[in-house]
């Protein structure tokens, strides 16, 4: 046993005395920080617009709306997991929300919790089939992505006859489940979304879990090696559950968010964000194979991504090229990462 832990703490950088400049070379986030203060330094002098007060606030609320989702999925592929039902699990949760104010009649915060033990018990099933079968993350949420997918819109087709909920605006609760989840703040001509708080306090609690917890340490050494982690001690199996529980966390707040600030759902939104959430944290750092990566990263992914959005709108650009440059963007910010990566290692 000690000699594992011996073993284990020769090959974890993290324990191993370094100057301050190495230790800021190793940091999991500095390509995405490089690539945020490029992407923000060419859209300000190509957009006119770009630097005023009301295009800051927008390109933040686009960051918020992604980096809600980007930091527990950043976490859990620390973990050396993926969900690729993350997105579609946004839109179930907004649904279940909705459905079960509008055709119960009741109160919608009896929506919202609902929707709330529902969402869990989404993570819950995925965090347990992965844990007791031992099959691919990749295979058990492409499942639960397929089946969500077709529930979503085949209850809501079932139960309201369109592809969309009713609107519940005029309900019970609403006024106030609004202003928790799709309010915002002004400052003069700068409006912040109640989003940027939610996501900034993730990113708080995510940071605090990784780097001051013994969870963290958990989530570290079961992405880097699940066997050794087991050897030691680690809670492997409750480690992974806890992870898909937060992606599920984070799926119910956006979900809460995407209802009250539209007041209906569309039942068919949500498909293909689940890789928008990845790609955030791939920009921000997190390495696909687990172990390395960190939230602060994911969430300055989710601001490139927010930048880069608004960004051409702003400059005018055809938005048909939105998606090549956030290709080009992943692909850069993951050759910067592994370049800064081995220069780290190769500086030990």
């Amino acid at each position: 046993m000690s000699a594992t832990v011996e073993s284990i703490a020769a090959e974890d950088e993290r324990l191993l005395p370094r100057s301050p400049l190495r230790r800021l070379v190793s940091r999991p986030e500095l390509g995405s920080v490089l690539g945020a203060i490029a992407v923000f330094l060419v859209f300000a002098v190509v957009a006119d617009n770009f630097l005023r007060a009301g295009s800051l606030g927008t390109v933040l609320y686009a960051a918020s709306t992604i980096g809600i989702m980007a930091v527990p999925v950043a976490l859990l592929m620390i973990g050396g997991e993926f969900d690729l039902s993350a997105g579609v699990m946004v839109t179930s949760s907004a649904l279940i929300s909705s459905m079960i104010s509008y055709e119960f009649t009741a109160n919608v915060w009896v929506g919202v919790g609902v929707s709330l033990v529902a969402t869990l018990a989404i993570g819950l099933f995925n965090g347990i089939l992965l844990t007791r079968t031992g099959l691919p993350s990749f295979i058990i949420t492409l499942g639960t992505f397929l089946m969500l997918t077709g529930l979503n819109l085949g209850f809501t087709k079932l139960i309201s006859g369109t592809v969309a909920t009713k609107s519940i605006a005029d309900m019970d609760g609403f006024p106030a489940a609004r202003a928790l989840f799709a309010s915002h703040l002004s400052i003069g001509s700068f409006a912040v979304q109640v989003t940027v708080l939610w996501w900034i306090g993730m990113i708080a609690v995510a940071t605090w879990v990784l780097l001051r917890t013994r969870a963290g340490n958990w989530i570290f050494a079961v992405g880097g090696g699940r066997d050794a982690a087991r050897a030691v001690g680690v809670p492997v199996e409750r480690t992974k559950i806890g992870l898909y529980l937060g992606v599920a966390l984070g799926a119910w707040i956006s979900g809460q968010h995407l209802l009250f600030n539209y007041n209906v759902v569309q039942s068919g939104e949500g498909v293909g964000n689940e890789l928008i959430y990845i790609a955030a944290a791939v920009i921000g750092g997190c390495l696909l194979t687990g172990g390395y990566g960190s939230a602060i990263g994911a969430a300055v992914g989710a601001l490139i991504f927010g930048m880069t959005s608004k960004g051409i709108v702003f400059a005018q650009w055809d938005p048909n090229w939105f998606k090549f440059f956030l290709g080009a963007m992943l692909l850069a910010a993951t050759l910067l990462n592994l370049w800064i990566r081995r220069r780290a290692e190769a500086t030990r």
